[in-house]
């Protein structure tokens, strides 16, 4: 924190927690007023919706919404129907929070909210109602009154008062993110710092891709937010994901000509070192790259005297370095139309990634299965014992492990999360007795009544405002808001209220211990499961004979990537090493320019090319943690032998640039190839 920045920013936590606390309160009084069964609803609901930022705030608005019209339609025709036969009620609302968090954990996006929240809101709305059911409508639309009422008191909280804009917090991260990225091109360009340093640069930056993206689905619902810098952060993200597998490719072929061949080209050393020049000098980005672009192609056109082998290699660095110069204009000009308020669709842009890499996620249809069979088994659990036991206030039970169940299931380790939000629970539970039954009881005006809450909630929202803190806070608020029901009315009973509390936290235990059953694994398991993901995806690659899906496929590895980096500490040292040097992504890329190639060369050479890219697919299949099979090696080499002397020489020298990279990536240790005296690749 520095004195010199404003003081919105120094005070920011403080902020938003006295802007959450008022949002809370009107939230309460509005519905006590208007006589809402439940008011504590939509002061509990400010809490769950509110966050720091206002685009974050007004998405999350937006999906809970939806979500709860969801939710309460599917209860309104559940309850009423199956009524008669508990049995068959308890086992389709368990299905159907199953069914709605497997859909929400394949999403993976904050748009994930709606089928989560679509899911337990059954469970809320549902169990409390058994004993009532003729009333179901009237408690489903109440339910979703005091939700909206809640969200709008956030988000009119939120964007009125000192609101706080998502698309800075973006820029910001993509501006530093870029600065990130010229630095590791100067340094891989110039071959500065060690290869640790390079290495934690990559990672970092693939982080940040996952942040960032997170980030920026925020944007659309962010009013503060210009359309156009929504459409330029898009434009950068694009290229952002393209941006690191070139670099690494770059740094990658650089190692392969090695010191003397930049010695005996010394006219490609002096257009390295321009580059490098040239990407990290703001002034000089803002000139047209088109002088380094020719420099660049001259180089290409001057290479017919060089050595087969280092030409092939020189011809992929060179168009390596061309997506380097036309991404970082990109970029910049980019962040200048942003600064001056120009339309994005007037700028000139050089680099064009296809279609369908933005949106492109990694999703894990085993783990999210699981996550769902275990809410469903907790829930049903819990029914068991409610129907077993005759208990009237047992419904809690099946409701929070409903609640615990999905809010988790993102996590590593849910059970250990599970476990932690139960332990603030008690915290909450005794926070709401001191108040229900020592201060409530004396207070008779609503301001005192404020007055005494403020502390508390106050407290709650200083957590929430830090990241790190942030799910305590949460925890805490929601659940003392909840749990203290708050009414027009002062009924509390002690004796409901332990029972309430008891089902409440026996939900909560029960769905931490089906969750440590259900999954039981950590990051390590879910390390493994992204690389062979990876590796099953790049076997896909190597059988399938199409095009147009070179971007598609980046994003996805990017995306698998970005998750990996997260885990780097759980993955054995050879999955760390491709993590690190991005080998998988190196070579899926080569794969599919190398499929595109085909359609130019003669019918042998394609024939010698599939059968390379049915071997590479049947041993992408295969590979666990060991080194690939030699056989491998020779597989690649003998569709080398084929495409060298291919009479085509623009789809040659094409293929043979995806085949080199295929065969550095997975076999950079071993010899070079070398050509037979009669081959050539003169072009």
């Amino acid at each position: 924190m520095h004195a010199e920045e404003p003081f919105l920013v120094r005070h920011a936590d403080l902020i938003f927690a006295l802007k959450t606390f008022a949002a809370s309160m009107l939230a309460l009084v509005i519905a006590l007023a208007i006589d809402l069964p439940r008011p504590y609803w939509a002061m509990a609901t400010v809490y769950i919706t509110s966050q720091p930022l206002a685009g974050a705030t007004s998405s999350k608005a937006f999906f809970r919404v939806s979500g709860t019209l969801v939710g309460a339609t599917m209860t309104v025709a559940m309850v009423p129907n199956l009524i008669n036969a508990p049995e068959l009620l308890c086992l389709a609302i368990a299905l159907w929070v199953g069914l709605c968090l497997y859909l929400s954990l394949l999403d993976g996006t904050p748009r994930s909210y709606v089928f989560m929240l679509g899911g337990y809101t059954v469970a809320l709305i549902g169990f409390p109602s058994v004993a009532a059911p003729g009333s179901i409508f009237d408690v489903a639309l109440a339910r979703v009154e005091e939700i909206s009422l809640g969200i709008i008191c956030a988000s009119l909280v939120s964007t009125v008062v000192f609101p706080r804009s998502v698309a800075p917090a973006v820029g910001s991260r993509v501006r530093s993110w870029l600065s990130d990225a010229r630095r590791l091109s100067r340094d891989v360009l110039l071959d500065r710092g060690t290869s640790e340093t390079r290495r934690a640069q990559r990672l970092r930056l693939a982080i940040d891709i996952v942040e960032i993206d997170t980030l920026a689905t925020h944007l659309a619902y962010d009013r503060l937010a210009d359309v156009g810098t929504v459409r330029g952060l898009g434009e950068v993200r694009l290229r952002m994901l393209m941006l690191l597998p070139i670099i690494t490719s770059i740094e990658d072929r650089l190692a392969a000509l090695g010191e003397a061949a930049l010695q005996r080209q010394p006219e490609l050393r002096r257009l390295i070192d321009d580059l490098a020049a040239w990407i990290v000098d703001d002034d000089r980005q803002r000139q047209s790259g088109e002088q380094i672009r020719a420099a660049i192609a001259e180089r290409q056109s001057a290479l017919d005297g060089v050595a087969p082998r280092e030409r092939i290699i020189t011809i992929s660095l060179l168009l390596r370095l061309r997506e380097l110069v036309d991404i970082s204009a990109d970029c910049r000009a980019v962040g200048d139309a942003i600064a001056a308020g120009q339309d994005i669709s007037t700028v000139p842009l050089a680099f064009h990634p296809e279609s369908g890499a933005a949106p492109v996620r990694h999703r894990d249809h085993g783990m999210a299965l699981w996550s769902a069979a275990g809410a469903a088994v907790a829930i049903l659990i819990c029914c068991a014992l409610w129907i077993a036991t005759g208990w009237p206030d047992g419904a809690s039970a099946p409701m929070m492990a409903a609640v615990a169940c999905c809010f988790f299931a993102a996590r590593d380790e849910p059970a250990r999360s599970i476990r932690a939000f139960g332990l603030f629970s008690l915290v909450a539970i005794v926070v709401v007795a001191i108040y229900q039954f020592a201060l409530v009881p004396g207070i008779s005006h609503v301001e005192v009544l404020i007055a005494a809450l403020a502390p508390t909630f106050l407290t709650y929202g200083l957590l929430i405002a830090r990241p790190k803190t942030a799910p305590i806070g949460s925890a805490l608020a929601v659940n003392t808001a909840t749990l203290l029901a708050l009414q027009s009315t002062y009924s509390a009973d002690f004796a409901s209220f332990a029972n309430s509390s008891v089902a409440f936290f026996l939900g909560i235990v029960i769905a931490e211990i089906v969750t440590r059953v259900a999954r039981g694994v950590g990051a390590e398991w879910i390390a493994k499961r992204l690389m062979s993901s990876s590796w099953q995806t790049l076997a896909d690659a190597a059988e399938r004979r199409g095009r147009g899906d070179r971007a598609q496929f980046a994003g996805l590895m990017l995306h698998r990537l970005g998750l990996l980096v997260q885990r780097i500490a759980f993955i054995s040292e050879s999955d760390r090493r491709d993590a690190d040097s991005l080998v998988q992504l190196r070579i899926g890329l080569n794969i599919i320019d190398l499929r595109r190639a085909r359609y130019g060369l003669a019918a042998l050479t394609v024939r010698a090319i599939d059968d390379m890219l049915d071997d590479l697919a049947a041993a992408f299949r295969a590979h666990a943690d060991e080194a690939m099979p030699t056989e491998l090696l020779t597989c690649i080499d003998a569709a080398l032998t084929a495409v060298v002397k291919d009479p085509n020489a623009r789809a040659r020298d094409h293929a043979l640039l995806g085949l080199v990279g295929i065969r550095r990536g997975l076999f950079p240790d071993a010899p070079a190839y070398r050509s037979q005296p009669e081959e050539s690749f003169a072009a």
